[in-house]
């Protein structure tokens, strides 16, 4: 159930709201606000400016190298840095479901009812509020205009001569991704609007999945004694407000489709730039009419008669569709709208190649196809919501799960497609191995699950414009492995392919300023790209750390190999991965300087929290270390290599018992074993290996990191969850065992949500199910309800003031506790028919 405190937080989200009027079919579960709220908090974001004064002279090389980065970067080349720490994206509490498929680019409605995030190139990002993109309806009794009003809070400049300023008290907003709903009770009308926007976001669908559409259907319920005539008026701009839109040459037309017996109407917006085309599409009843200047011409076209008069032809830059109906007494009639948008082809930053979307193997890839995915998604909506309702219905009926964790698991979900994510089709002369095959250690050229599903990346975060980046993906890799497991494999596929590359360039690194090869052999790539540049082909991580430095990305891909294969039960992938994971684990050994079958840090940064250098084993790479050997071990007994079993046995028995002789201290496993200053220091994350062991149904007995797990995840619930702010902001990354957070490195102090999401999970399948439901809440209540970070989640906030990376990828984890919760069930039901048998 959910807590007290909880409670009271999303109560205060519709504290405002003054009508009775629920809605029609709006679920109880979800994410729900009041169109009148205000976010009482407000957070910056961190920045160069917010770096401590001794963490400053800890790196302060860093700082020259990356200054002087980032100013060839902005100033010479003008483009914009994957990572920019001096103009982080300020924070704006306005964000409600986007609205596409995935993979073909996105649109972000607000709770308001803005549109106001744009992805429409892949991997960039504007943030940029189109006024004049809006909803309005007009009420018209016996022939007579009696209500008509932009259903919108805001007062913007633009179309001065409508009625703005839809009171917000008289309407709410509810999210349940892919689906929200949003509720305008009309005062003074008995007649309530629900609008429901639908996403074909579905589980385990490879085609409609992937189309860049959405539905708005509009219920309309008359409650007076009398028939009311409602029209709603779709106005939008061709474009998304950024200079270009000003450029010339787009242009609009109404359109006409019949096919299959439906027939739709519609207005296609061309918008004609130089790199990256693209149409929308509009579709319904529709006008081409361009309002001008203030707007007054159409606006007193539509309180005429709740209609408009259409130019034929070509038309202006904006758009304004139409539909109406007639709603008789104490009746109920309804409203359809699609959108959709059509970039079939794409270029990244550098030019060098054009990529193919996903959705053009349906729907062609010639530009040309907005008005049929609109047809198509106005005709196939309903099938999209009787599979959503399938797939959420049994976790939403769940009585036993708190209704802030439904609303976290489902609408976390957004960044699968507003990741910044691209889902292509394999170039037909793509090699994802560089010409190593199988035979030599490598994969076939075109390996068959990338050729049927595609390539798939998503960026780590909105701000960190980083694709697929590898560390990351590790905690996010959850939601698609257990939704889209095809994209899944397909991503591990290509990482793999890029495990056996190498180019031995030099360049200069900014981390540790030295300079050394691009891509060593046989070493997991930290990302695959930015955008700006050109994925799959080069990658960011090349550029900050030297690829050598992270030994726990190898260790990561280990982990999930045999992750994916449990829960898929792939053959062929198994034994496709095999010599990858050999190779990556080869790198590995020779970590082991101690000859104990414990790797050590030896000086390189640990992949936990930046700037927290470890010296020696540490429990965050030692226990993703010897989880990697379980999974070696169980691997290679499923593939017949007993020799590679008996040697990874080898090295788990040493390890293992180095693990416990030179981390444990009695209540949990130190940070490292340097014997520093904060090398006791309790971290979060400490059990991660563990957490992958479990996840893979393994754990116990010979395939298991540790005897002291539970110990230590009770040491954290009670240090890092219950002894920072109350215990209810989640767990921070680093406590003190005295109580205060570890403030010695830059993110010590910082609670990572997808971390947090993966530490309850952890907690979950250690029977803590209590103590793991309450440490993610915290998360949740501070990030959706707290501070207005709705579909934004950050990669973390501090306790205070500041939060970092907006919109990131690893919250995605919290699929992880779903799992968790899962495979509980699966046990408790399996001790139940072991006890009825044996009393039988």
């Amino acid at each position: 159930m959910d807590s007290d405190w909880g409670q009271r937080s999303s109560q205060e989200l519709m504290s405002r709201y003054v009508s009775k009027e629920t809605g029609y079919k709006v679920p109880k579960e979800g994410w729900r606000i009041c169109l009148a709220h205000e976010f009482k908090e407000k957070r910056k974001p961190f920045q160069a400016k917010d770096v401590s004064l001794s963490n400053i002279f800890k790196h302060v090389g860093l700082g020259v190298r990356y200054l002087k980065w980032w100013y060839k970067k902005t100033k010479i080349e003008k483009k914009a840095p994957f990572i920019d720490m001096f103009g982080a994206q300020p924070l704006n509490q306005i964000y409600g479901a986007p609205l596409g498929g995935i993979g073909g680019g996105t649109i972000t409605r607000g709770w308001r009812g803005e549109f106001c995030r744009w992805q429409l190139n892949p991997g960039m990002y504007h943030y940029k509020t189109v006024n004049t993109n809006q909803f309005t309806v007009c009420l018209r009794r016996d022939g007579n205009t009696v209500y008509q009003q932009v259903l919108s809070v805001e007062h913007p400049p633009a179309f001065q001569s409508w009625n703005w300023g839809y009171c917000g008290e008289y309407a709410f907003y509810h999210a349940l991704y892919p689906r929200a709903w949003t509720v305008y009770d009309l005062p003074g009308q008995n007649v309530t609007l629900t609008c429901r926007q639908i996403s074909p976001i579905i589980p385990h669908d490879y085609q409609d999945s992937s189309l860049p559409v959405a539905v708005f259907v509009w219920d309309v319920e008359n409650r007076n004694d009398f028939t009311l005539d409602v029209s709603i008026m779709f106005t939008m701009l061709n474009g998304s407000g950024l200079k270009d839109d000003e450029s010339g040459g787009h242009w609009n037309e109404p359109f006409h489709l019949e096919k299959d017996g439906e027939a739709v109407m519609g207005v296609v917006l061309h918008h004609c730039t130089t790199v990256n085309p693209y149409t929308l599409y509009d579709e319904a009843h529709c006008t081409a009419k361009d309002p001008k200047g203030t707007g007054s011409g159409l606006w007193s076209d539509l309180i005429t008669d709740g209609r408009l008069d259409s130019p034929t032809g070509q038309t202006g830059r904006k758009m304004t569709r139409i539909d109406d109906c007639s709603v008789p007494a104490q009746s109920r009639n309804t409203l359809e709208f699609s959108l959709s948008w059509d970039m079939p082809e794409f270029t990244f930053g550098s030019r060098e190649r054009q990529h193919c979307r996903r959705y053009t193997r349906y729907f062609g890839s010639g530009g040309d196809a907005s008005p049929s995915l609109s047809h198509y998604a106005l005709t196939h909506y309903t099938q999209w919501e009787r599979s959503i309702e399938e797939w959420q219905t049994p976790i939403l009926q769940d009585g036993s799960l708190p209704s802030w964790y439904k609303s976290a698991l489902f609408n976390e979900l957004y960044f699968v497609a507003d990741g910044g994510t691209v889902w292509t089709e394999l170039p037909e002369d793509a090699d994802v191995s560089g010409g190593l095959r199988s035979e030599d250690g490598g994969l076939p050229a075109q390996p068959d699950i990338i050729k049927e599903f595609g390539r798939f990346a998503y960026l780590e975060g909105q701000e960190y414009r980083m694709y697929n980046t590898y560390d990351v993906h590790f905690y996010a890799s959850f939601a698609l492995i257990m939704l889209w497991p095809k994209l899944a494999l397909s991503l591990q596929y290509d990482i793999a392919g890029a495990v056996v590359q190498q180019d031995p360039t030099v360049r200069l690194h900014l981390m540790n300023g030295q300079c050394s090869a691009v891509k060593t052999k046989n070493v997991v790539p930290h990302d695959i790209g930015d955008p700006d540049d050109e994925p799959w082909q080069r990658s960011n991580a090349y550029l900050i750390h030297d690829t050598a430095d992270w030994k726990d990305l190898n260790l990561k891909f280990v982990l999930q190999v045999y992750r994916d294969f449990h829960l898929t039960q792939d053959a062929q992938y198994l034994q496709d991965m095999w010599p990858i994971c050999v190779a990556v684990m080869d790198s590995e050994k020779k970590f082991d300087l101690d000859g104990d079958g414990l790797i050590e840090n030896s000086g390189y940064p640990d992949q936990t929290y930046d700037g927290w250098t470890v010296t020696g084993p540490s429990a965050y790479c030692g226990g993703l270390w010897l989880a990697s050997l379980c999974v070696m071990c169980k691997m290679a007994t499923l593939l017949e290599k007993q020799d590679s079993c008996l040697e990874y046995r080898d090295m788990l028995d040493r390890g293992s018992a180095a693990f416990d002789k030179l981390l444990w201290n009695g209540t949990y496993y130190n940070y490292d074993s340097s014997k520093r200053n904060f090398s006791n220091s309790v971290m979060s994350d400490q059990c991660a290996g563990h957490w992958f062991l479990k996840a893979s149904g393994l754990g116990e007995g010979e395939y298991q990191v540790g005897q002291k797990i539970q110990r230590a995840l009770k040491s954290v619930f009670d240090l890092n969850v219950m002894s920072f702010a109350g215990g209810q902001m989640g767990a921070v990354n680093g406590m003190r065992p005295e109580g205060v957070p570890d403030r010695s490195s830059v993110q010590s102090d910082e609670v990572w949500i997808g971390v947090v999401y993966g530490l309850a999970a952890t907690m979950i399948h250690e029977g803590m199910r209590d103590e793991g439901l309450r440490t993610a809440e915290g998360c949740y209540r501070t990030v959706w309800e707290k501070l207005g970070m709705a579909f934004q989640t950050p990669e973390a906030y501090s306790e205070k003031n500041i939060y970092r990376s907006l919109a990131y990828m690893r919250p995605l984890s919290v699929w992880a506790m779903q799992l968790a919760l899962n495979a509980s069930h699966v046990d408790q039901s399996t001790s139940a028919q072991t006890k009825a048998a044996e009393q039988s």
